[in-house]
């Protein structure tokens, strides 16, 4: 069993999730599509109906909800598109990307940018959390634009 779906295994049963094969389905394709990318929660909805066709959308959107509170995956929305990627880095649940505009490829940001300088703005503020995300052309998406 590879690591990341071992590492999201483990998540579950701590969690008191039963590992079903309908989850495991679920896990296997985001390993094999959205390691790297965010993929929109519609194409997983597809995948799944394809694979499981009496599973109901709730059911779906109620796992993907579940896998991203435990952190299995991590969820971006843009507009009224959503979209999630496995989580990268399971031991650094806090992180930050940079998102190819052009190829979807994301690459994780080891450091936070969240500065004492923008906190200190934030008179009698408790910050809970936040997300920070750069976009622009990865290194092959620009050596092809450029070719």
């Amino acid at each position: 069993m590879p690591a990341s779906i071992e590492q999201a295994t483990k998540v579950l049963k701590e969690n008191n999730f039963k590992m079903t094969k309908q989850r495991r389905a679920m896990i296997e394709f985001l390993v094999g599509t959205a390691t790297h990318k965010f993929v929109e929660v519609t194409s997983i909805d597809d995948f799944m109906r394809k694979t499981f066709p009496n599973m109901s959308h709730n059911t779906i959107y109620r796992n993907i909800s579940e896998f991203a509170n435990l952190g299995i995956v991590e969820r971006q929305v843009q507009g009224d598109r959503a979209s999630v990627k496995f989580q990268c880095d399971f031991q650094h649940e806090h992180h930050h990307h940079f998102i190819c505009s052009n190829c979807g490829k994301v690459i994780e940001l080891k450091d936070c940018p969240l500065s004492p300088e923008i906190t200190s703005q934030l008179n009698g503020c408790e910050v809970t959390g936040h997300l920070f995300q750069i976009y622009g052309l990865c290194p092959d998406c620009v050596n092809l634009m450029n070719n």
